[in-house]
Order: structure tokens, then C-alpha cells, then sequence
């Protein structure tokens, strides 16, 4: 039995390809959207799972320090860890600053925490080259997504830093790169005005500002079996102080950082599918005009109208598997250059696939239509 829509693939094969490859654009930018958001969470993420704290403790109802402005007393973490099944707890701040690299402004979050071992409470789980933080002045660790070198010097704000390790991974909730340095050098950086500040200061009061003994978080490690929900209660009671558990500070960046870029995501994954479906709908009416005299040869001969429409459906459905081949790999070749955080997982490819069979398949039933109404008598005509 002849495959028409075999026949007429071979024939057209140009055009088809033409075809396939612009909507395997569509579905690369499909699936390239959806590991965004899915880089997006993980960077929400990143930095709480990988700092090692089982609570984050920051002033009364506010959503510190990524989201909200959060200032406590520095001292604050003396009174927590007299609290029962507290392991550690350990003062920081977090800043997000513009630094110069290479000639251009790059936005970063400077992490000012004490000194400690690599992998401890408040520091990087691990660094790809260099050392950890060994002295309380103008050390600094990148992460690698900062473009920083190992050694480089970089001026931020009034002092001068020198690169002494690197990172990976190690990002803000928003994808900015972070950047480790001791708990004094970021409190300075934060609290700390400029010269001119100072210079003014001088000129209204005769004094020198006075330093601000103050932190935006208190990152509290607890002892094996502690309950976090029962000590974050206990932290609000006793010390006026709001604590989230590591979940739900990960809920709460997920929840209110990128949660309008997930609806706006989401809206352009429907409008893209529902373009992609409009596309492929009007590719396979066209291709079926085309050889409307061939499809009413074949009914007069006796073919039946399934087996018409059968062919019209595979031509339809072969379309969308050669664009979903051409778009996942093209989106897999492309994540890395990426500049936010890609993750294709496997699932979001399955359903890719299945999104681009559905919308072949309904597609195809406007070819459909045209054949099955064409009139055998126009083979004669």
C-alpha cells in the first residue's frame, strides 16, 4: 500500500526539514524556560542548604537577610547559645554590592561571617582552589561565578580585598555570585559610612560616627535530636526574635523572590505550546491543500477515509518528534551558556515530548478535516 505522507515527506523533505528545525526553536525555548525555573529554586536554595545552619535568626517579622532588612546586635548569638540543644551559633551579615571585575560592574552578595574550617557553619562546603579565610582583614573567598582570579585584589567600597579561594555554587537566592569575608571586614562594608559620610559627621557633631555593633543574621547549628520547630518557638518567646528552620527559609525564597517570575514563566510556557500547536495545525493544512487532488486519486480507488486520515495523522505526528528532538538537544547544548542556572531534569524532557505528541496530534486533525471532505469526483475533473 503506498504511504502518502511517506511519499510526500521524501518528496518535500526541504521544506520539512525547514519546518521541523524552526519548531524545534520553539521547543528548545520550552524547555530552556522550564530549567530556568527549575535554576532559579535551586538557587533559592543554594546558599541556605549549603551554609550548614538548622536555623536563621533574624530581627522580629521581617524575612532576613536575602529579602528583607534584618539588623540585630552582634551579640546577639552570646544569649542563643546558652539555649538548650544549640550546637553553634554564629553571626553574619549580607550585603548585595556592585564590585568592578574586568572593567564591569558586577552585582554580588558579600557574606561577612567569622573565621572558620571550610565546611563549617557559615562557610563555603568546599573551594576549588586556594585557601580558606586565615586572617580578619581584607581576605576574601569568590565564588567562581563572580569572574574573580585566585590572587586578583578588588576594591570594594573604601578598601582593597585579595582573592585567597574560590568557590562553586555558592550564589545568592537571586543567582548573584557570593563572596565570603570575615564578620568584621562586612560589617564595616555595611555599617560603616564612607569618607564623606565621615567628613559630615565631622562637620555636624565635632565626633567621629560611632560604630554600629550590629549583624543581619544568626545562623544557629543544633545539636543531634534538637527539635527546630520547638527552639525557633522558644528563640521568639525568650529573645523577641523571629527563627526559620531551613525549610521553611527555603520556602520563604521560593515563596516571595522568584514566585512572580514562576507565574511569568508559566504564562509563556502555555503561550509557546499553544503557538507551537497553532504552527504545526497550520503546516499540516497547508502540506494537505497541497496534494487535496492525490487524497481524492486515492479515495476513488477505494482507499478508506481512516487510512487517509491515518497518513495525514503520522506525517503530523513525525513533525513534532523531529522538533522535539532538534529542540531538547538544542536546549541541552545551549544550558551551559546560559547566564542564569539551567537545570533540565528528565521529567521536564518527558514532558516536553508528550506536550509536543499532543499538539501534533490535535494539530493534525485540521488536515484531517480538509481530506476527509474532499470530493472523489475531483480526481476526474
Amino acid at each position: 500500500m503506498i504511504n502518502l505522507a511517506w511519499r510526500d515527506s521524501v518528496h518535500n523533505w526541504g521544506k520539512l526539514l525547514v519546518t521541523g528545525c524552526g519548531l524545534g526553536l520553539l521547543v528548545a525555548v520550552t524547555v530552556s524556560m522550564a530549567g530556568v525555573y527549575r535554576g532559579m529554586v535551586e538557587d533559592a536554595g543554594a546558599a541556605i542548604e549549603r551554609s550548614g545552619a538548622d536555623l536563621w535568626v533574624v530581627e522580629e517579622h521581617t524575612l532576613g537577610p536575602f529579602a528583607e532588612a534584618s539588623r540585630l546586635d552582634d551579640d546577639l548569638d552570646r544569649s542563643i547559645r546558652q539555649l538548650p540543644g544549640v550546637a553553634q551559633a554564629l553571626k553574619a551579615t549580607f550585603q548585595t554590592l556592585l564590585i568592578p571585575v574586568a572593567g564591569r560592574d558586577q552585582r554580588v552578595l558579600v557574606t561577612g561571617v567569622p573565621l572558620g574550617v571550610i565546611g563549617g557553619l557559615g562557610q563555603p562546603p568546599g573551594l576549588l582552589v586556594g585557601r580558606p579565610l586565615q586572617q580578619a582583614r581584607d581576605e576574601l573567598l569568590a565564588d567562581r561565578g563572580s569572574g574573580l582570579q585566585l590572587g586578583e585584589q578588588v576594591a570594594i567600597r573604601r578598601k582593597r580585598f585579595t582573592v585567597v579561594g574560590l568557590t562553586e555554587r555558592m550564589v545568592s537566592p537571586t543567582g548573584d555570585p557570593m563572596l565570603f569575608l570575615s564578620f568584621r571586614d562586612g560589617q564595616e562594608l555595611q555599617f560603616l559610612g564612607g569618607n564623606e559620610a565621615i567628613a559630615r559627621q565631622r562637620r555636624r557633631t565635632g565626633q567621629d560616627p560611632e560604630r554600629q555593633a550590629q549583624a543581619n543574621a544568626v545562623l544557629v547549628k543544633l545539636d543531634p535530636g534538637a527539635n527546630p520547630e520547638l527552639l525557633a518557638s522558644e528563640i521568639q518567646r525568650w529573645l523577641g526574635l523571629t527563627a526559620y528552620t531551613r525549610e521553611q527559609m527555603k520556602e520563604a525564597m521560593v515563596g516571595k523572590l522568584i514566585e512572580a517570575s514562576a507565574r511569568q514563566i508559566g504564562l509563556f510556557l502555555v503561550i509557546l505550546t499553544v503557538v507551537t500547536t497553532t504552527m504545526i495545525g497550520f503546516i499540516v493544512f497547508t502540506l494537505t491543500q497541497a496534494k487535496l487532488r492525490e487524497i481524492a486519486v486515492l479515495k476513488l480507488i477505494g482507499m478508506p477515509s481512516s487510512q487517509v486520515a491515518s497518513m495525514i495523522v503520522q506525517q503530523a505526528v513525525a513533525l513534532g518528534v523531529f522538533a522535539f528532538v532538534v529542540g531538547a538537544g538544542l536546549a541541552q547544548a545551549l544550558a551551559p551558556r546560559f547566564p542564569r542556572y539551567v537545570v533540565l531534569q528528565q521529567g521536564d524532557l518527558v514532558a516536553a515530548a508528550l506536550v509536543a505528541l499532543a499538539s501534533s496530534s490535535l494539530a493534525s486533525l485540521v488536515g484531517v478535516r480538509a481530506a476527509l471532505a474532499v470530493d472523489p469526483a475531483e480526481a476526474i475533473q
